[in-house]
C-alpha cells in the first residue's frame, strides 16, 4: 500500500468511526503514531537551524556528538566565514565555529559552543537503506522557525546510488539517497532520518521547479557513511579533497568497464592496473558501468586504501589500491575561495538558474531573537574567537592544532621516549630465521641482516641513503621517528594532523600526523590508546613508501616498546624484526662524558 493510501485508509476509519460512533481505533496504528512522533521528537532535538552571523543567509545541519560537533553542507558554511548562530528546538541560539570543510563533496564541519551535553542523532547504516523504506527530512525550511523547532517532511526513500554530476562548481554528489520528502530552501544541510529517527544522510541538493522554485519531490542526501569516513578528516580543520583511483575509465561496447587512461605516477599503476584492463570491483562493488564507479570513488578521502579486482586475457588481479586526491592544496584552496567569493547557489528573488538541481540559501526574516543587528556587527564572538586560527590550506588551523597537541601528549606520555636521545642499540631476530642488530645515531645507521650490512649517512641527502634495497629506506624511517622524538612538533619541519586514514596490513582505521623534512614525506600513525603503531616515509611521489606496523607493546626499561616491526614496501614484506633487546643510550650521561 502506497504512503497516500495508507493515510487515506487511516483519516477514513477514523472519520468512520467518529459518526457511526465505533470501536477505537486498531492499537496497533496508535502505537506505530506513538513510535513515529517519538522518533521524531529525537530526531527534531538534533536538528540544528544554521544562520550567518551576519544575518545574510541560513540553512540547516544535525548535531553528531555532545560537545557540538555537527555536520551540514559546504554551500550553507561558504558565505558564513568562521563564526555562524545555531539555533536548537528547546529556544536558544549558540555560537558556532568553522571547523572543516569538504567542497568537492559538499560537506561542512561545525561546533555548536556553550555547552557539552547537545542532544545528538543516533548513526544508521545508509549501505543498508532500500528504495520504499521510509524516511522524514527535518531542517528549517525558508526559515520559517523563529523558535528553530524543525520542520518535518514526511516520505520514502526513492532511489540509493544515485549520482550527480558537478553542475559548473566544485559540488559532485556521489552516492545519494533520493527521497520524495520535500527538501525545500533553507533545508540544506539538514538531517535525513530512517523511520526510528535514524540519521541516514545530510540533506544537500533538490530538484525545483523552474519558475516558482517549488520542489518537486526529488531530493538527494549525502549518506552518512560517506559523511563519517570523512569526518577525521574535517576534524583536522583542514580542506579536505576527494580521491582518485589516478585512472579514468569508460564503458566498452561489450558493458564492461575498462580503463582508458592511467598515471604512470598512481599506486594503481605501481600495483599493476593498466590501460585496457577491466574493472570488476572497486571498495567491494561491483562496477558494471562507468556511472558506478565514480559513484562509490566519490566516497572516498584522498589517501584512503580500497580493494580493486581487475581482469586481463581471462586473468583476474587483486591489490589494495592507495587513492590519491583530485586537487592539489594550493587548487583546491583556490577553487574553495572563488566558490566563497562567488557562491553558486542563488538567493531568492535572483532569476531561476539554468540546472534546476540547486538549492538556495534564504534571507532571515529579521528579527529572530539573537539575530537582530547581528549584520551591523561582524566582529568574532569571543567564543568563536578563541577556536579561531587563520591559515592557508585549512579552514580552520585551530582544530589541527589541538589534535597534534592531543596524539603527540598522549604518545609520550604513554611512551616516555621524549629523552631517547638518538643512540638505540637493537638486536633479535627475523620472522623467517636468523638474526639482526641495529645501531643508529644522529648521524648514521648500521644494520646488519642475513642477508648483509647495511649502512645509512644522515648528513648527506637522504633520498640517497634509501637502504636496504627493497625495503623503501627502512634505516632513514627511523631516523625520521627518532628526529620527531628529538625535536618535538614545532622543530622537526612542517607537522599537521591529517585525519584517520586506514593503515597496516589489516587497514585499521587511526589517526595520522604527517611530518616533512628535507623533501621528504612522513606519516606517523596512532591507536586510540596512544601507541605509535606504525611510520611510513614517502622518499619521492611516485614511489611507494617504506611501511613499519609495530606491535606487540612491552615494558622495556622504564618504557613502552614495539617488540615487533613489519616492515613492508610495495606489495611485498621486506622484512619482520622481533626485539629481543633494545638499549637506548642515556643523552645526558653521553654529555656529562663530554665535558669530562
Amino acid at each position: 500500500m502506497s504512503r497516500a493510501l495508507y493515510l487515506l485508509a487511516v483519516a477514513v476509519s477514523w472519520g468512520v468511526a467518529d459518526v457511526y460512533g465505533a470501536a477505537a481505533p486498531d492499537p496497533a496504528v496508535l502505537a506505530a503514531q506513538d513510535a513515529r512522533t517519538a522518533a521524531i521528537a529525537k530526531a527534531s532535538a538534533a536538528t540544528v537551524s544554521i544562520f550567518d552571523a551576519t544575518g545574510a543567509g541560513g540553512g540547516s545541519g544535525v548535531l553528531i556528538s555532545p560537545d557540538g560537533f555537527a555536520l551540514t553542507n559546504f554551500h550553507v558554511t561558504a558565505p558564513c566565514g568562521p563564526a555562524m548562530k545555531c539555533g536548537l528546538n528547546d529556544g536558544k541560539l549558540y555560537d558556532a565555529v568553522i571547523v572543516g570543510i569538504d567542497p568537492v563533496g559538499d560537506l561542512a564541519l561545525i561546533q555548536l559552543l556553550g555547552r557539552d551535553d547537545f542532544p545528538v542523532a543516533e548513526i544508521a547504516d545508509s549501505d543498508k537503506v532500500r528504495a520504499g523504506d521510509w524516511a522524514f527530512a527535518a531542517g528549517n525550511p525558508f526559515l520559517l522557525a523563529d523558535d528553530f523547532s524543525p520542520t518535518i517532511t514526511f516520505g520514502m526513500i526513492s532511489g540509493v546510488h544515485r549520482y550527480q554530476e558537478p553542475a559548473g562548481t566544485l559540488l559532485e554528489y556521489t552516492d545519494c539517497l533520493q527521497t520524495d520528502a520535500a527538501i525545500n530552501p533553507g533545508n540544506s544541510g539538514g538531517p535525513l532520518f530512517d523511520a526510528q529517527g535514524r540519521l541516514i544522510g545530510v540533506n544537500g541538493r533538490a530538484s525545483f521547479e523552474k519558475r516558482g522554485r517549488v520542489n518537486v519531490g526529488v531530493g538527494y542526501a549525502i549518506s552518512i557513511n560517506q559523511a563519517m569516513r570523512f569526518l577525521g578528516h574535517l576534524k583536522s580543520g583542514r580542506i579536505v579533497d576527494h580521491a582518485t583511483l589516478g585512472a579514468t575509465v569508460a564503458t566498452r561496447d561489450d558493458g564492461r568497464v575498462a580503463v582508458d587512461d592511467i598515471l604512470e605516477t598512481s599506486d594503481a599503476f605501481r600495483r599493476g592496473l593498466q590501460y585496457g584492463d577491466v574493472l570488476v570491483r572497486f571498495a567491494d562493488r561491483d562496477i558494471t558501468t562507468a556511472n558506478a564507479f565514480k559513484n562509490v570513488l566519490g566516497v572516498y578521502p584522498s589517501g584512503w586504501r580500497v580493494p580493486v579486482v581487475w581482469r586481463r586475457d581471462g586473468e583476474t588481479f587483486t591489490a589494495d589500491v592507495r587513492l590519491m586526491g583530485v586537487h592539489d592544496e594550493a587548487e583546491l584552496a583556490a577553487l574553495v575561495q572563488q566558490e566563497e567569493s562567488n557562491p553558486s547557489e542563488p538567493q531568492p528573488g535572483d532569476a531561476p538558474p539554468p540546472d534546476d538541481e540547486q538549492d538556495e540559501r534564504p534571507r532571515p526574516k529579521l528579527p529572530i531573537p539573537g539575530l537582530d543587528g547581528l549584520a551591523k556587527n561582524r566582529t568574532l564572538p569571543k567564543a568563536v574567537a578563541e577556536r579561531y586560527i587563520a591559515r592557508p590550506g585549512y579552514a580552520n588551523y585551530w582544530y589541527n592544532d589541538q589534535a597534534q597537541q592531543r596524539l603527540w601528549g598522549r604518545y609520550l606520555e604513554r611512551t616516555s621516549l621524549d629523552e631517547a636521545g638518538y643512540d638505540w642499540q637493537l638486536q633479535g631476530a627475523l620472522e623467517t630465521g636468523g638474526s639482526f642488530t641495529l645501531a643508529i645515531s644522529e648521524t648514521q645507521a648500521d644494520l646488519a641482516l642475513p642477508t648483509g650490512r647495511f649502512l645509512a649517512s644522515f648528513a648527506e641527502d637522504l633520498s640517497q641513503q634509501l637502504s636496504p634495497p627493497r625495503s623503501g629506506g627502512l634505516l632513514v624511517a627511523l631516523h625520521a621517528w627518532q628526529r620527531l622524538l628529538d625535536r618535538g612538533l614545532r622543530r622537526y619541519g612542517e607537522v599537521y594532523y591529517l585525519g584517520r586514514l586506514p593503515h597496516g596490513p589489516d587497514n585499521r582505521v587511526e589517526d595520522c600526523l604527517v611530518g616533512y623534512f628535507e623533501g621528504m614525506e612522513t606519516r606517523y600513525f596512532f591507536a586510540d590508546d596512544g601507541d605509535l603503531t606504525g611510520v611510513e616515509l614517502f622518499a619521492a611521489d611516485d614511489a611507494d613508501p617504506c611501511e613499519i606496523t609495530f606491535s606487540d607493546f612491552a615494558e622495556h626499561a622504564g618504557r613502552r616498546l614495539p617488540r615487533r616491526w613489519l616492515v613492508r614496501h610495495g606489495d611485498g614484506v621486506f622484512a619482520e624484526l622481533v626485539i629481543a633487546d633494545w638499549t637506548i643510550a642515556d643523552p645526558a650521561a653521553g654529555a656529562k662524558a663530554e665535558e669530562k
